[in-house]
């Protein structure tokens, strides 16, 4: 019995992997042809104490190749205790399409109030957002115009990699974030949109209105890319597009710590609950469950109650197949070389994983300085 459960599960499992590495594959790349540029864009970025890293936003926005009058960027300062503030008014850009917002807290999200604040000020007609920790290529704006131009589109999802960084922890958090992603374009691909990332999300502003923005679950502080994204998917199903354009990727920076990690994946993970589609809740609970049988049987083997040859063909199945997922996404996003450490990453993983699932039931988490209670 105990046999047959395991293997039911890893079977479920693979299919459920399978099925996103085939979206992967049907979601295809995008070429950028250099058409006119047509589309209007404001591009929101909240921020909060973010002086290390907005020298490289700035110059990354300045090398930007779309036109000037085509788009406008409003920053949103939530409350910065730093000198933010001064580094962008103090900043090369003064072509005048540069606004600094200060953040109005509505609710308990401050980031989807500094983005609701943004489109309030917005005079063009597609959000964009970003983060102020990132970096964002020449292309970026290009990309999301030929897409909307081709397809018509009301909401676009597009790819967030990290910047590549010595030792270990930056090489296990990449190839975590290389299945994210992975699962997250192969979503699109079956039609079954349920990640995205709003370091790299656009929409149309009369979109973001019509679904009435955030409301409905403006008590959990992060997710305004994903819930947002469910809204928009079922009120337009067929017109959610994932931009898989290498020239469109923006990059940011890994997180330094163990604990930081640890922080920015329970608070990931704490929205998972609040989840509308039955997609996204199975595929977290598909997964949670296949952690779940290997720690399982790894504990059952040293209690001698389970085959070592069951165990090997557990370990041997769920590796195969993540790594060819993974192999997928750093395929895309060049991230290849990383793929050597992705043994040991495995076995960390499916602890790292549980426990963090078990914990954002119960804890807490800081996110830019800021407690928030489960």
């Amino acid at each position: 019995m105990l046999t047959l459960t395991l293997t039911i599960i890893t079977i479920v499992y693979v299919l459920w992997i399978t099925s996103f590495v085939y979206g992967f594959e049907k979601v295809k790349p995008f070429k950028l042809s250099h058409l006119e540029p047509k589309t209007k864009f404001s591009v929101i970025i909240p921020f909060r104490n973010e002086r290390e890293n907005l020298s490289r936003l700035l110059e990354s926005i300045q090398s930007l190749q779309y036109p000037n009058q085509l788009f406008e960027v409003i920053f949103v300062d939530d409350d910065s205790e730093d000198n933010s503030v001064d580094i962008i008014k103090n900043s090369f850009i003064s072509n005048g399409n540069i606004l600094i917002i200060s953040n109005e807290r509505t609710s308990n999200s401050p980031k989807k109030d500094a983005i609701s604040k943004g489109i309030k000020q917005a005079k063009y007609p597609w959000i964009v957002t970003t983060d102020a920790d990132c970096i964002l290529p020449k292309y970026w704006l290009d990309g999301f115009d030929e897409l909307i131009q081709k397809t018509n589109p009301k909401c676009i999802a597009a790819p967030v990699a990290f910047n590549i960084e010595s030792g270990f922890l930056n090489s296990f958090q990449t190839l975590d974030f290389l299945s994210l992603q992975g699962a997250t374009i192969g979503g699109f691909g079956i039609e079954k949109p349920f990640l995205c990332n709003g370091a790299n999300f656009a929409y149309e502003k009369a979109t973001f209105l019509e679904v009435n923005g955030f409301e409905g679950n403006a008590n959990i502080a992060s997710g305004d890319d994903v819930f947002l994204l469910e809204k928009i998917t079922k009120r337009y199903p067929k017109q959610v597009k994932f931009l898989k354009c290498e020239q469109a990727i923006v990059t940011t920076n890994p997180q330094q710590s163990w604990k930081e990690l640890f922080d920015q994946r329970i608070r990931w993970a704490a929205k998972t609950s609040s989840y509308n589609h039955w997609f996204g809740k199975l595929t977290g609970l598909v997964v949670l469950l296949m952690n779940s049988v290997i720690i399982a049987a790894i504990l059952l083997f040293c209690l001698g109650a389970l085959k070592g040859s069951v165990l090997f063909y557990l370990l041997f199945i769920k590796f195969n197949i993540d790594v060819l997922l993974i192999y997928k996404a750093a395929s895309f996003y060049n991230q290849k070389k990383l793929l050597p450490s992705v043994f040991i990453s495995f076995f960390i993983y499916t602890f790292f994983s549980f426990y963090v699932a078990f914990l954002s039931i119960f804890k807490g988490y800081k996110w830019k300085n800021r407690p928030y209670k489960k």
